[in-house]
Formats: C-alpha cells, structure tokens, sequence
C-alpha cells in the first residue's frame, strides 16, 4: 500500500468489498476448476440463479471474472487466477487463528 494515493486505495478497498461475501467467495472458488454456467453455477454454490447472476455481475464488474457466450449459454471464468493465491493467504491465516483459539482453550 505504501506509494498509493488516496484514489488508488479506494480502488483497493473495492476490491476487497468485492470479496466480502460468502456468496462470492463460494461463487469464485466453485470456478477454481475452470468455466460454468449459471445455472451450474448456483446448482454448486446452492443458491438461485437469479442471485448467483446478481454476484456474477459485481465480480465482473470488479474485474475477477470474465463472462463469454456459447451458444445461448454464457460461461463464467477466473479472469485473473492470483485471486487463489490471495484467497489461500487469507484463509490460512484464518485457519492458524483458529487453531490457536482451539489450543488455548484446552
């Protein structure tokens, strides 16, 4: 962050609001082995398609999912695959807290 002017870091900060719901996180997470569809989509994060084109919608709007049309089908992808890298970190991190909080308790 050090460098970033305010204008950046608000850009950051949209990024990050991006990730801010489980819904998505699921959504980007289910596309981890490659294109869906919607409906398969929100079949495999057990939600409606209506509210899993909603999500999708924001995500590519924020740039962490291309869309493309095939047939009369459209298929969703990871636009950027360093999105599990950082995703990883985070929930490492959160693992490693919980684990101590489960320690310290015994």
């Amino acid at each position: 962050m050090e460098g970033l002017d305010r204008a950046a870091l608000e850009q950051v900060s949209e990024y990050f609001k991006s990730l801010a719901e489980p819904t998505r996180l699921c959504l980007i997470n289910a596309l981890r082995d490659g294109e869906m569809s919607v409906s398969d989509l929100a079949e495999a994060v057990e939600s409606t398609p209506a509210n899993v084109s909603k999500h999708l919608s924001l995500l590519a709007s924020t740039g962490f999912v291309e869309r493309r049309t095939q047939g009369t089908s459209v298929l969703y992808r990871i636009a950027d695959s360093d999105i599990y890298a950082l995703c990883d970190l985070v929930c490492g991190h959160i693992a490693k807290r919980i684990a101590a909080k489960v320690m310290s308790r015994q």
